[in-house]
This record gives C-alpha cells, sequence and structure tokens, in this order.
C-alpha cells in the first residue's frame, strides 16, 4: 500500500505471528521480513532482512503467555533495530498490553509496572502506540507519546446480535467493568446486572451477590481479560444457582493461564467468545464452548487511519 508517496510496512515478534499476517492480509501487503529468535543463553536477536529507511513501519506483538517477558524484550530490541536502521516512524501495535493489572499502587512499596513499560516502550524509540481494551484506562496518560486506544466491544456485540438472544441481560462480573457492561447491553438493546465479589487474595475470587434480576433470563458476562478463569466461571455457576437460562460470556483479551482451560471446559457456559489478541493455545481452540472472532480489520483499518494521517477515533463514531 502506498499514500502520498510513503511507504509501509508491518512487522511481527513471535507473540502472534498469524494476526499480524492477517492484518497484512487487509491491507493487501506482505509481512516484513524479519526473524526473531533466542540464543541458547536466553538471549534475544533481532534480524531486519530488508530496509525500512524513512518507511512508516508497524510492529505488531502482545505480552502474553507463554512468554510474557520475551515478548516484550522482542517488542523493545525491534524497535531499536528499526530505530538504527533510520526508519521514518515507528508505530507498537500491542493488541494485548500486558502489565495493565500492575497500574498503581495497592500497597506501600508496589510498583508500577503498567507505567515501567510504557517508559521502556517510548525509551526504546517508539514514536507511536496502537493497543485494545487497556485493563485501566489511565494507563493512556502513561505514555509521553501519541497512543491510539480501540475498543472491543463492538466486535463482540456484532456477533451477539446475529445469535438473535431472547430475553437477554448482560452481566457485569465486577463493580470495574460496569461502563464496559452498559456499553454492551446499550449496543444490544438489554438491561444490565452486577455481580458483587471479591478478592481475598490475587487470582482468587468469591461471589458475594448478583445486583439486578437474572431469573429465567439468558445472561451474557463481558469482561476485558479472562486469566485463570476463576471470576467468569464462578459468576457463571452463582448466575445459574440464582435462576439464569443460559450463560454466555465473553472478552477481548483471551489470557487463560493457569488452571484456566479445565475451569472453561468444566463450566456450564455455554459459549465463550473472544477476540484474538493473544493467541490462543491449540488445547483452548479446542474446546467446544470457545469461538474465537479476529481484530485484524479493526487493526487494519487503524493502521491504515495512521498512516494516512486520518481520524482513529472516527471508527467509533
Amino acid at each position: 500500500m502506498h499514500t502520498k508517496g510513503k511507504r509501509i510496512k508491518v512487522f511481527s515478534g513471535n507473540a502472534n505471528h498469524d494476526l499480524a499476517k492477517a492484518i497484512c492480509g487487509e491491507l493487501g501487503i506482505p509481512l516484513g521480513d524479519s526473524v526473531v529468535k533466542t540464543f541458547s543463553d536466553g538471549e534475544i536477536s533481532v534480524n531486519i532482512n530488508e530496509t525500512v529507511r524513512g518507511v512508516d513501519v508497524f510492529v505488531v506483538q502482545s505480552f502474553s503467555i507463554p512468554h510474557v517477558n520475551d515478548y516484550l524484550m522482542e517488542l523493545l530490541i525491534t524497535i531499536d533495530a528499526l530505530k538504527r536502521a533510520s526508519a521514518g516512524r515507528i508505530t507498537a501495535v500491542v493488541p494485548y498490553y500486558g502489565y495493565a493489572r500492575q497500574d498503581r499502587k495497592a500497597k506501600a512499596r508496589d510498583p508500577i509496572s503498567a507505567k515501567l513499560v510504557a517508559n521502556l516502550i517510548t525509551a526504546a524509540g517508539a514514536d507511536r502506540v496502537l493497543t485494545m481494551d487497556l485493563h485501566a484506562s489511565q494507563i493512556q496518560g502513561y505514555f509521553d507519546i501519541p497512543l491510539d486506544h480501540l475498543i472491543g466491544v463492538p466486535i463482540l456485540a456484532e456477533y451477539f446480535k446475529s445469535l438473535n438472544i431472547e430475553d437477554l441481560v448482560v452481566v457485569s462480573p465486577d463493580l470495574g467493568s460496569v461502563t464496559r457492561t452498559r456499553d454492551f447491553s446499550y449496543k444490544l438493546g438489554a438491561p444490565i446486572a452486577i455481580v458483587d465479589k471479591r478478592r481475598p487474595m490475587a487470582n482468587v475470587s468469591e461471589i458475594m451477590n448478583i445486583i439486578g434480576d437474572i431469573n429465567g433470563k439468558n445472561v451474557i458476562l463481558i469482561d476485558d481479560m479472562i486469566d485463570t478463569a476463576g471470576t467468569i466461571v464462578n459468576a457463571a455457576k452463582a448466575l445459574r444457582e440464582l435462576g439464569a437460562k443460559d450463560v454466555y460470556a465473553c472478552c477481548t483479551h483471551g489470557v487463560f493461564s493457569g488452571p484456566a482451560l479445565t475451569r472453561i471446559k468444566e463450566s456450564i457456559i455455554k459459549e465463550l467468545v473472544v477476540l484474538d489478541t493473544i493467541d490462543l493455545s491449540d488445547e483452548m481452540r479446542s474446546l467446544d464452548n470457545i469461538t474465537t472472532l479476529s481484530v485484524a480489520p479493526i487493526f487494519a483499518e487503524s493502521i491504515r487511519r495512521i498512516f494516512n494521517n486520518d481520524s482513529v477515533s472516527k471508527l467509533f463514531d
């Protein structure tokens, strides 16, 4: 794709190569020729095998399992390599921004790792960041470079609209997800309910109460991410016990670490819909109740708009 005398190239780390290729397919360009590998001592090596001088470059890389820190380093080293090769502008395309849950000091002597990662990306030489559904929206302000923040709700809402589910209630799995849930419910024309939960420790949740009427209703649980799946599975169980009929769930980021596979497989969730910001394992893909939707079209359109200096926010008008 050539516009206004400029050139565009898209490169990828090892975190989500299939998504990068899908984005390139939407743009009608080949994926950039690069090799990212690990030496026997664990150090990461990056080779850019084509010229990028003066080119508008986009690097697609999520920080996700199974190698969160390696994927972060791959991005930083790739950006450095491109900067030293005289790339015109470098945009870090981070579909899933890891460390986003460490966005504040919850207790004394806590790090704010989300800010540290932002500093690292900037220091490496990125000129811009493109990401989706940050766990904490204030992370946008952690960057001293432009950041475009995409939203996954429209993709999820469009899918569930196509199912024509009757007697529907959209449920927030916790108080922190109410704004996202309200936006999602508005697009579906459905009422909302809220799960009141507490966390006695990290990655452990206990359901205390359900706020709203879900008796005899089909429900959709929506969250920005699912990690160990404890919250979503416990919420689904509680909703069923309180009279809900079919329980669906959806999220933007399917982290799916630890016991997530077993929990989801054994849960009463009829269908779990997840976007492909993170490359799912073959085991997760094989589950009968998992549906994956692609974010490649919206990322490709955003890249096209950034390249042409057009508005990205118009995508959500």
